[in-house]
């Protein structure tokens, strides 16, 4: 059975992009401070040695992404390709695609909510898991009881500002650690939402 997983790089003081995060500058100023674990600071993705590089294979085994719209439209829906290997990306949103959408085929936009968005990505992944991203959809997802998971990369960085993962959510949560990895860049904190 298909389990929904948000997987997220966080500064120790809950920020997952840097101030000034917009179009012109995806993820804020410093957002790569975020990624070295897995990214050079040219950019380049690599795969980390030992147990970050066998949570990055985890991440690359998903199924499907469930991701909100401001994500997927400061990346140009990662050219409708998330994975480089045909996987489906889900954008749960009130309004329909913008045009270059039709170039993606891979790139469903879902309107008639979360849920939905949901049980549609899981339906496509079969038995693999669902990759979920962005911070709105996340507490979205959280809100309607369809996120499963979270797999927090916690950076030992203090931002200082910019945008926060979890800002409004609609009541306590309570969590369930599965998992800790510590790594020197990181440490991976996997946890079970209690429904």
């Amino acid at each position: 059975m298909s389990v929904s997983v948000l997987y997220m790089s966080m500064s120790v003081d809950g920020y997952i992009a840097g101030p000034n995060d917009g179009p012109g500058n995806p993820g804020g100023d410093a957002f790569g401070r975020l990624h070295e674990w897995f990214v050079t600071k040219d950019g380049e993705f690599f795969r980390p040695a030992g147990p970050a590089g066998e949570l990055l294979d985890e991440v690359m085994a998903t199924g499907a992404v469930l991701a909100g719209r401001r994500t997927v439209e400061q990346v140009d829906h990662w050219g409708g390709d998330h994975h480089g290997r045909g996987v489906p990306i889900f954008v749960p949103s009130h309004r329909p695609p913008g045009p270059s959408v039709a170039n993606y085929p891979l790139v469903t936009y879902v309107t008639d909510g979360i849920a939905s968005a949901m049980a549609q990505a899981k339906a496509s992944a079969g038995d693999r898991d669902v990759l979920v991203h962005g911070a709105y959809t996340a507490q979205r997802a959280i809100g309607a009881g369809v996120l499963d998971e979270l797999q927090i990369h916690q950076i030992p960085v203090l931002f200082g500002g910019g945008r926060r993962l979890f800002d409004v959510l609609p009541s306590r949560v309570e969590l369930e650690i599965v998992r800790v990895i510590d790594t020197p860049e990181a440490t991976h904190i996997r946890y079970r939402i209690r429904h």
